[in-house]
């Protein structure tokens, strides 16, 4: 039987403001244990939560970055349920009416453009996180995370692979860094994906009964969890056993999953109106300020700077895939220097230096102005392409001026006509068959000479001032 792959994503996104949601508590990571915590988020009888400004305005932004409809009538929700790392018994979240919903990403997989449908983007809390010691058999809980402003960001049931899922993830998380509402670190829990996976005969129109998976920890993950789910489904339906709508948790070790709960509906938990945050309204003048306030995006910038520089999908892509490298570019593009070059630099031994030293543009001691006056040392003969990277190596770890490297170093290519043609006299009359070769139409075969001549010179010769002589030199004896 030939099925079809269904898969929705749930993201859950932790916002960088300076303070919690609903408290004044520091929102930071890697705090020691239960000592960023306060009555309100712990749940205190007497307690009242007060909304966080910002985090509504970054929820808005996230909603419009995604292209949705904002709905300015806001209104939160308890989410009912119990769990040790849940200290109120509940969650304040959003219900029926999400801060965002019916948008869409635009999404490149495949080769192809496609929009992911988003459903909603609501804000909540975040609850504790629980710690498994083995040592003492014993879980502990850290409240410190409790209270922490949330996105969560629902897709439609679009995607149809987990390559799919993987690109529409990519897109997301670029997306949301651009905006500067959240780091997206995975490995801290600033972004968590729940992936909800069922599968159907193709050409079926209704959903097969879905499973959710968890305790994903990288993009990567999910890609193999999805397909191991995939199949697992496929199996039990050719077997002629029904698919268990549950949760799973995904075993990175073992590469399988494990049944943690059935499934919950919505009205498992029990959804009604907070009582203690008064709902209000947003106008459209409010909304307007926040999209005017917005950058421009990954994909719009992709697109842009293929129209504008005439640069291909692949080179944009890369580039658009880091805002700081992006920046760097655009600023480098406006002096004088050959585009393409440019993008070969910046995409090969520009990023080989950042993923060597782990680090971003800024964490180099690189300006544009020197990265354009290299390029262009390379195109005037002066050094090598070679000799161009070690110089580039150099710049990178001391800030020195490209020109100062080159001297310093002694790098600068032999182009002195004298010197040039002592060298050229020596390897036509040492290879007497190769100058053959060219007489008789091979002119590859210089190649071959030029390759000696550089040898002789150590690397420092202008291979293009050595073929022309060679070229010159046998033409005339």
């Amino acid at each position: 039987m030939d099925f079809e792959t269904v898969i929705g994503l749930e993201v859950h996104l932790q916002l960088n403001t300076a303070t919690k949601i609903f408290c004044g508590c520091r929102n930071d990571f890697g705090l020691e244990a239960n000592t960023c915590v306060c009555p309100v988020c712990l749940g205190l009888p007497g307690s009242l939560p007060v909304l966080n400004r910002q985090v509504l305005f970054s929820g808005m932004k996230v909603g419009l970055a995604l292209n949705c409809a904002i709905n300015t009538f806001v209104k939160f929700d308890r989410k009912n349920y119990y769990y040790p790392d849940l200290p109120k018994g509940y969650q304040i979240s959003q219900f029926d009416f999400p801060i965002a919903k019916n948008g869409f990403l635009p999404v490149i997989t495949g080769g192809q453009e496609r929009r992911i449908g988003i459903t909603r983007a609501h804000l909540e809390e975040d609850a504790g996180k629980l710690i498994h010691d083995d040592r003492t058999n014993a879980t502990l809980v850290d409240y410190n995370r409790t209270g922490t402003p949330l996105v969560e960001i629902v897709s439609e049931p679009d995607m149809r692979s987990a390559q799919e899922a993987y690109d529409y993830l990519t897109a997301l998380k670029l997306t949301l860094q651009y905006l500067n509402v959240s780091d997206c670190d995975m490995e801290k829990g600033s972004l968590r994906c729940d992936a909800n996976v069922s599968i159907r005969p193709r050409g079926e129109s209704k959903l097969g009964t879905k499973t959710e998976l968890k305790n994903m920890n990288s993009f990567s993950a999910i890609r193999r969890a999805i397909d191991h789910e995939v199949a697992s489904q496929a199996r039990t339906i050719l077997s002629g056993k029904p698919v268990v709508q549950q949760t799973l948790l995904w075993n990175e070790e073992k590469g399988m999953t494990i049944p943690m709960r059935s499934k919950e509906q919505a009205h498992d938990y029990r959804y009604f109106p907070e009582p203690d945050l008064v709902p209000f309204t947003l106008t459209e003048e409010q909304i307007d300020a926040v999209r005017r306030a917005l950058p421009e995006l990954p994909y719009a910038r992709l697109r842009r700077l293929i129209g504008q520089y005439g640069i291909s999908e692949y080179d944009g892509t890369i580039l658009v895939g880091d805002k700081l490298a992006a920046d760097f570019f655009e600023t480098a593009a406006a002096m004088k220097v050959d585009i393409k070059k440019l993008c070969n630099w910046m995409n090969g031994p520009l990023m080989k230096e950042l993923n060597d030293r782990r680090c971003r543009i800024p964490g180099l001691k690189l300006t544009p102005q020197d990265l354009v006056a290299l390029i262009n040392r390379v195109e005037d003969g002066t050094i090598s392409n070679l000799a161009a990277k070690d110089v580039l190596s150099d710049i990178v770890e001391t800030g020195k001026d490209p020109n100062i490297v080159i001297r310093e170093k002694g790098l600068a290519q032999v182009s002195d006509d004298a010197q040039l043609e002592t060298i050229v006299d020596e390897v036509i009359r040492e290879n007497p068959q190769v100058v053959e070769q060219i007489r008789s139409g091979k002119a590859s075969a210089a190649g071959f000479l030029v390759g000696l001549a550089m040898k002789k010179m150590h690397g420092k010769a202008n291979p293009k001032i050595l073929n022309t002589a060679i070229q010159r030199r046998i033409a005339n004896v």
